[in-house]
């Protein structure tokens, strides 16, 4: 009995600080794209610029040129964010929220809805450029991290079956993501490398199977994967999603949150770098957009205005729909201690596509010519327009919204039942 209550005390401590860090992040990250604001408009701006966008080497493809740090942000640090991601996809779909398919119905379905909505919403106001039509897919991410911060702000006003639906579909989103960078911005391969990728991550996947438990084996190796996938022309952040699926993770009846587990330590030691370093660094690095001289036209321009679109409306039509659909066939639960406004004004938090968008604008407007540097900026408009109307709405609807007649009941026994799993089919309403 000692033991079963150590882990359940485990669950609700990795649960808990899995929230807090990401509230905490999200804020550090609005801090950090506030601070990027300022600086691009200010007498600095020309040394902001100067100093990520100026070469310091050294060239490590053709493609990319001298390294700059923006690159270094943009190609290495993000990769080991997406290492994150992927450890905890996997631990995700193996242990945890979706673990099964009853648990993956919702968060999977509202994903889904998520993406395709706002990708709609962009096309139709894009028009018929399909240098515009590359950038479909930007306002089709939720920032998990600025999305919880929001929430954080709420304090108990939000109930924990909307965080836990929220972690849930951002991580389905995140999947999305990654698999909508490895297929739609890889616009050539070199096979020779893309093959030398394969063998590496064939190393790990053989290491795994045997038992190999050895964390420096795995990491040396991913670092040569991350060389590998960069030199291949698949965006080397995929290096990292693919190097954390190798991660071998111990599945104990009864401690689901094996602190033995490499993929628990490396999840448990990369996520406060990545939620207090990486992603505000990135938010500093790529939200820095000059808006002085900003003219109505160039805001309701298609790019900006079809981003914005499709975050503030895509995001909160899919999702919203999504839920309400799956409720009303039976497919799914409506989540528990949470009314109908409540869980549209989460679907309303999920149109803040901060950094997950800034990523995939930066892949879909290539090139160095002025035109694509000016649909870049542009995007970056649409995103900062659509998250913090996104941000501002659903903040404001959650706070004033009326809650469940029986919350405070309902949230004790959430708790109680997030020591045992954390899942959202649990915080589901039944019958």
């Amino acid at each position: 009995m000692g033991a079963q209550n150590n882990n359940e005390r485990k669950n609700v401590s990795a649960l808990r600080d899995f929230l807090q860090s990401e509230a905490a992040g999200g804020i550090l990250l609005m801090l950090a794209a506030a601070l990027a604001m300022i600086v691009a408009n200010s007498s600095w701006s020309h040394y902001y610029h100067d100093i990520l966008h100026d070469p310091i080497g050294p060239t490590l493809t053709d493609k990319l040129g001298p390294m700059t740090i923006h690159l270094w942000i943009n190609d290495g640090l993000m990769a080991i964010f997406f290492f994150l991601v992927g450890l905890e996809i996997k631990r995700e779909f193996i242990d945890g929220r979706l673990s099964s398919w009853e648990k993956r119905r919702l968060p999977i379905v509202a994903a889904a809805a998520g993406m395709v909505f706002p990708a709609i919403i962009y096309l139709v106001i894009a028009g018929g450029d399909p240098v515009l039509q590359n950038g479909w897919a930007i306002p089709a991410a939720t920032d998990i991290a600025f999305a919880i911060g929001v929430l954080a702000l709420l304090g108990s006003r939000a109930p924990t079956s909307l965080k836990l639906f929220l972690v849930t579909v951002a991580i389905v989103d995140d999947m999305g993501a990654v698999a909508i960078i490895a297929l739609v911005y890889t616009p050539s391969l070199k096979t020779i490398w893309l093959l030398g990728s394969g063998i590496v991550l064939g190393a790990m996947y053989l290491l795994n199977k045997s038992g190999n438990r050895n964390i420096p084996i795995y990491l040396i190796l991913s670092v040569i994967l991350w060389y590998a996938v960069l030199q291949s022309g698949v965006h080397a952040t995929i290096a990292g999603v693919l190097a954390a699926l190798m991660i071998p993770i111990i599945v104990t009846p009864g401690a689901p949150d094996s602190p033995d587990s490499p993929l628990h330590k490396l999840e448990h030691a990369i996520h406060p770098w990545s939620a207090y370093f990486i992603i505000p660094i990135f938010g500093f690095a790529n939200a820095g957009v000059e808006i002085g001289g900003l003219t109505m036209e160039q805001i309701f321009a298609p790019v900006p205005l079809g981003i914005a679109a499709g975050l503030f409306l895509g995001k909160q039509i899919g999702i919203f729909g999504a839920v309400w659909v799956s409720v009303k066939t039976g497919f799914a639960g409506k989540l528990r201690g949470a009314t109908w406004l409540q869980i549209y004004g989460v679907a309303m938090l999920c149109g803040i596509g901060f950094t997950m968008s800034l990523f995939i604008g930066e892949l879909a407007f290539t090139g160095k010519d002025e035109a694509a540097a000016l649909l870049r900026e542009e995007a970056k408009i649409g995103i900062l327009m659509g998250s913090v109307i996104s941000a501002l709405a659903g903040f404001l609807l959650l706070r004033f919204a009326p809650q469940h007649a029986r919350q405070e009941e309902i949230e004790q026994e959430a708790q109680q039942e997030i020591s045992g799993d954390g899942d959202v089919a649990s915080l589901s309403e039944r019958g």
